[in-house]
């Protein structure tokens, strides 16, 4: 997603709002819309963060990362497994599909769930949610797994930037 025309429309309409104003109105106009382009960009670069977020909350076990590639965002939806494995087995299929839950009780050491509950905060999602991810993950495919490791090393990051 290429943030260039939106901030040239917001510039362009700052300066035709001073317009109607004195000739120093319209300088201070056009210097205000000169210097918007890296605080338009946080401004948008946010509100998509928070819009991310609040999908992500949605698709679990499933994912949308925003990605920030010099001046393009990027938007990356993971899917969870049963979406992505095709050649599973419908009953395997089914299983993450399936509405119905059931309750599980899992016995955690202290400290172990301190961790979790730091990590689930960190992504803004429940610690259920953020367990569900976990299994889930842990459960695809070997190849799967090391394909997403190799994709978040190098240049790419992942996260959010105020």
């Amino acid at each position: 997603m290429e943030l260039e025309q939106h901030i040239s429309d917001l510039q362009r309409q700052l300066v035709d709002a001073a317009a109607n104003g004195s000739e120093d109105t319209r300088v201070v106009a056009e210097r205000l819309a000169a210097g918007l382009d890296a605080a338009v960009r946080l401004v948008i670069l946010d509100a998509l963060s928070a819009a991310v977020a609040e999908i992500t909350r949605e698709l679990a076990p499933g994912s949308v990362d925003l990605r920030l590639r010099g001046r393009e965002i990027d938007f990356v939806v993971t899917h969870s497994n049963a979406e992505v494995d095709s050649d599973d087995p419908p009953a395997a299929s089914a299983v993450l599909d399936d509405a119905s839950t059931s309750r599980t009780t899992l016995r955690l050491p202290d400290a172990l769930k301190a961790r979790v509950d730091d990590a689930a905060a960190a992504d803004g999602l429940s610690v259920n949610t953020w367990l569900v991810r976990a299994v889930a993950a842990s459960l695809a495919p070997k190849q799967r797994r090391s394909a997403q490791r190799t994709l978040r090393t190098g240049d790419n990051f992942v996260g959010w930037a105020r």
